[in-house]
C-alpha cells in the first residue's frame, strides 16, 4: 500500500488557543469504528485471528514466525488474503470520540522487551537486542504496555515545554492500566488519561497512561483525577517504574519532565495530534525516513 494512501489520520490545521501542554488542538478526523474492535479468539495454526471493522480489511491475521524469545521471532500483521500490512502504519490511530487504537507489545506481568521493529518492512512486532542478545527488563512491568499507531516522536523536534527534549524517533508509548493481562498484537479501543514527560538519555519518550473500554472500571475513569480515585498510587507506580528500571543494569535512573508528574488528559491528547502530524509527516517523506521502514 502506498504510503499516501495510509495518510488518513492526519491531525487538523488547527491551533491550540496556547502553547501549554495543558491545552489541546481541535481533533482530527478519521474513519470511526462503529462497533468497535471485535476479537474471535480463533486459533489455526500460528495465527491468531481477529475481526476489527476500523481496519482497512476487515479480518486481520496475527501471524507468528520463529519461536518466541529467539532472534528470529516476529509477530507479523496480515489481511485475509495472506499481505502482511503494518502495525504502525495501517492501523487507524482515531477511532471516533476521544478513542484510540492501542496495539500491545508487553502483556502484563512479562519482562521480555518487545517491539515493533520500525526498521524492517511491515514492521512487526519482535523482542529487542543489544549487542547480539535479546532484551529482558530485569522485572515484569505492572501493566500492559505498547503503542499509538500512526503516531511518531520526530528526532528532529525539540520540545520547549520538556527541557528542549528531541523525540526518540519511535511511536507514542502507551500504558494500559486495566486489569486484563493481553496478547501480543492485541488491538484494543483506549481512552487515554494522562502523560508523562520521560527523559530517557536525553531523548522525549513520552508514555500515555490510558485504559481500555471493555475494562470494567473504564467507565469510571475520564481525566487525571479519576486515576487517582479510582486505582490509587497508579500513576506513581508507573513514573517509578520507569524510572528505576534501568539502574540494575547500573545505568542512572530516567528523568521526567513537566515537574516530575503526569500531565492530564488535554496534555496526552495535544502529544497524540502533535506526534500523529509529525507520522503524516513522515509517511508523505516530507521529512525524510532514513532507517525507517514506511511499508
Amino acid at each position: 500500500m502506498a504510503a499516501a494512501a495510509r495518510v488518513i489520520a492526519i491531525a487538523g490545521n488547527s491551533t491550540a488557543a496556547a502553547s501549554s501542554c495543558l491545552l489541546i488542538k481541535t481533533p482530527f478526523a478519521l474513519q470511526r469504528c462503529s462497533n468497535g474492535l471485535r476479537f474471535n479468539n480463533v486459533r489455526r495454526s500460528s495465527k491468531r485471528l481477529f475481526s476489527c471493522n476500523a481496519i482497512y480489511n476487515p479480518q486481520v491475521q496475527i501471524k507468528q514466525e520463529g519461536q518466541p524469545e529467539t532472534l528470529d521471532y516476529r509477530v507479523f500483521f496480515e489481511d485475509t488474503s495472506g499481505k502482511k500490512i503494518s502495525p504502525w502504519h495501517d492501523v487507524p490511530l482515531h477511532l471516533g470520540d476521544g478513542v484510540f487504537s492501542f496495539i500491545v507489545e508487553i502483556p502484563k506481568e512479562s519482562s521480555a522487551k518487545m517491539e515493533v521493529a520500525t526498521d524492517e518492512l511491515y514492521t512487526p512486532i519482535k523482542q529487542d537486542t543489544k549487542k547480539g542478545k535479546l532484551r529482558y527488563y530485569p522485572y515484569n512491568i505492572n501493566w500492559n504496555y505498547g503503542l499509538l499507531p500512526q503516531t511518531w516522536e520526530d528526532p528532529s523536534l525539540a520540545n520547549s515545554e520538556v527541557e528542549g527534549a528531541f523525540g526518540d524517533n519511535d511511536p507514542v508509548d502507551v500504558v494500559e492500566i486495566g486489569e486484563s493481562r493481553r496478547k501480543i498484537g492485541d488491538i484494543l479501543k483506549v481512552k487515554p488519561l494522562a502523560a508523562l514527560a520521560m527523559i530517557d538519555e536525553g531523548e522525549l519518550d513520552w508514555k500515555i497512561v490510558a485504559i481500555s473500554l471493555d475494562d470494567p472500571r473504564a467507565s469510571l475513569v475520564n481525566d487525571i483525577d479519576d486515576v487517582e480515585k479510582h486505582f490509587p498510587g497508579t500513576l506513581t507506580a508507573v513514573r517509578d517504574w520507569f524510572r528505576d528500571y534501568k539502574i540494575p543494569d547500573g545505568k542512572p535512573a530516567n528523568k521526567f519532565g513537566l515537574g516530575n508528574k503526569a500531565a492530564n488528559k488535554d496534555c496526552a491528547l495535544k502529544v497524540i495530534t502533535e506526534t500523529n502530524e509529525s507520522w503524516a509527516k513522515l509517511v508523505k517523506r516530507s521529512i525524510p525516513a532514513r532507517e525507517l521502514s514506511l511499508l
